[in-house]
């Protein structure tokens, strides 16, 4: 299997994976995230859960979070990632990791970390951003989003695929993608 680390149980041959799916806002990363939660059964956290109320109303209002807004946030998803790594436990969460530093802290010192993301077309994402009703996000950030957006390099932990297509066949390329199957469950 690709990646993981031996998780802490009687079976030497489970591995231990915490995935982090990526992406800008609007991408289908808590369609995919969950979906990969049930299927695997594993814990599942709504990235946008650890933001902070101010960072959120800065988002509401139509600005875009700096990197010292960021900063934060993506400390909480990680000691969050720590906690589950040393229960020996596998588990997925949403985060924009829009930038290689902001992965690069989410993975540090944690070997069991690997990046899924997720991309559309921008129009898809706009649409999709209009149309989601009680979400914070205003597609009015989306272009400061993807210029952001630094795709995955080579020597990250990681793969990309597309989100075209049913919530099903997304899912199993999404599984596909990382090695997954019900049959690997941690």
């Amino acid at each position: 299997m690709f990646g993981g680390m031996p998780a802490n149980d009687d079976d030497p041959d489970r591995t231990l994976d915490v995935i982090i799916v990526m992406g800008v806002s609007g991408s289908g990363k808590s369609t995919v995230a969950k979906g990969i939660s049930t299927v695997m059964r594993w814990e599942f956290a709504e990235g946008d859960a650890f933001h902070s109320d101010a960072n959120v109303e800065k988002m509401r209002s139509g600005q875009p979070l700096t990197d010292d807004d960021r900063w934060p946030w993506l400390e909480s998803i990680g000691d969050w990632i720590s906690g589950k790594e040393a229960a020996g436990e596998s588990a997925v969460v949403t985060c924009s990791a829009l930038r290689r530093v902001y992965r690069d802290l989410l993975r540090r010192d944690r070997p069991s970390v690997r990046f899924l993301h997720v991309e559309a077309p921008s129009t898809v994402i706009e649409d999709r951003m209009n149309h989601r009703p009680g979400h914070y996000m205003p597609s009015s950030l989306l272009p400061s989003q993807l210029a952001t957006l630094e795709p995955l390099e080579p020597d990250e932990p990681g793969v990309e695929i597309t989100n075209e297509g049913t919530a099903a066949a997304v899912l199993d390329r999404a599984l596909g993608a990382l090695g997954l199957s019900k049959d690997s469950r941690a």
